[in-house]
């Protein structure tokens, strides 16, 4: 009977070990709340899009938009960061870049499309409204500058 009882407590003890609790996803994967925030983050941007881009179709066929968790910085000192034209910034931190259609390295051609930053955009932030909201502005700054228009003119003002 110890055996048995003691055998119990230790197999009480591997389960919830530490402490920690349960083991494994906390909500089915088909719930809104179990995707991660880099997931989260792409169905704002697809949601700030959708109305630039169903107003502005034809002009936006060879543009794509893509996410990146940070820019890239070749190391340097802050003071001497300058920015291009086609890169939106807050406080010298970049939020988005728009990248001008080219070629590659291996001779292929490249299509122009926009870079948002997603920690830095989050940073600015205050919640999901706010993000929506700072999205939408970024976006719109960007097809203005990929169109060659006034931001106004983009936003339908």
């Amino acid at each position: 009977m110890v055996t048995a009882r003691g055998s119990r407590r230790r197999s009480r003890f591997r389960r919830d070990r530490r402490g920690r609790g349960l083991r494994g996803p906390l909500y089915p994967s088909s719930v809104p709340v179990s995707r991660s925030r880099s997931q989260r983050f792409d169905a704002l941007v697809l949601e700030a899009l959708e109305p630039i881009e169903q107003r502005w179709h034809a002009e936006l066929t060879q543009l794509d938009v893509a996410v990146d968790e940070v820019p890239e910085i070749k190391s340097t000192t802050p003071e001497k960061l300058v920015w291009d034209d086609d890169v939106v910034v807050d406080a010298n931190v970049p939020l988005a870049r728009l990248v001008p259609a080219g070629v590659d390295r291996r001779g292929l051609p490249t299509r122009a499309r926009i870079v948002l930053y997603r920690r830095p955009l989050e940073a600015r932030a205050r919640d999901g409204m706010d993000m929506a909201d700072l999205l939408h502005d970024v976006l719109v700054e960007q097809v203005a500058t990929y169109l060659g228009l006034d931001p106004d003119v983009i936003e339908g003002q």
